[in-house]
């Protein structure tokens, strides 16, 4: 089982399962988590990993080149379902989150971090441009083309600093109490401010991503 769901009576957690193979991201298990941000749209997502020693090391690169197109397709599809579904996404990062890791938890609308967690985007080396759709929304301009063109690490102190992430020696349960929190707000509200927030060309930039990066051959 590549993607764990738990329900409760508030949220869903979903778990990525991979460990293995550092949660690389596959056809299946990317499929299966577009799948779950459908089935209750507006129901609150806590999305982390089975593993409290890595988040995501990206798209798998061992499948064959056909799967690769189609995942880099459903893994923008699910961006795209993070950031306009009403009901909220947070991504729990522990450990590392490089390339579509990266981009998953940049997707999600609040992140919160433990201590050992680090973030990467890489792409200009594979030909590819990873976070231009979002990074500068997130971080600014000029802090978002650092990490692209560098592909340095950020690590969790320096993510809090720069408001990427909220920061928490347990981010599961910092984000239960993130969600009993939303969960006490009006939910047409909270999707309208999703809806508003979103309404500054971010669709439309991610689109932009995806297409340019159609042809894929790194990790997105």
């Amino acid at each position: 089982m590549r993607l764990v769901c738990e329900r409760s009576d508030d949220y869903v957690r979903l778990k990525l399962n991979r460990p293995e193979q550092r949660n690389a991201m596959d056809e299946q298990m990317v499929s299966g988590l577009l799948a779950a941000l459908e089935q209750s749209p507006a129901e609150p997502v806590v999305l982390g990993s089975t593993d409290p020693t890595i988040f995501s090391a990206g798209a798998d690169l061992t499948v064959p080149d056909a799967e690769r197109t189609r995942l880099s397709d459903l893994l923008y599809q699910c961006y795209e379902r993070m950031i306009t579904r009403p009901g909220p996404v947070i991504a729990v990062v522990e450990g590392a989150a490089v390339g579509g890791g990266a981009q998953l938890a940049s997707a999600a609308d609040l992140r919160i971090s433990s201590p050992s967690a680090r973030y990467r985007w890489v792409g200009p080396g594979h030909g590819l441009a990873v976070g231009a759709w979002i990074l500068p929304s997130l971080l600014g301009r000029s802090a978002a083309l650092d990490l692209m063109l560098s592909s340095r690490w950020l690590d969790a102190d320096e993510a809090y600093r720069l408001g990427f992430t909220g920061l928490a020696d347990d981010p599961w349960a910092a984000a239960s109490r993130a969600v009993a929190h939303i969960r006490s707000l009006d939910p047409s509200a909270v999707a309208r401010i999703k809806s508003i927030t979103a309404a500054d060309g971010l669709v439309q930039r991610l689109a932009m991503e995806r297409m340019g990066n159609g042809t894929w051959s790194g990790a997105v």
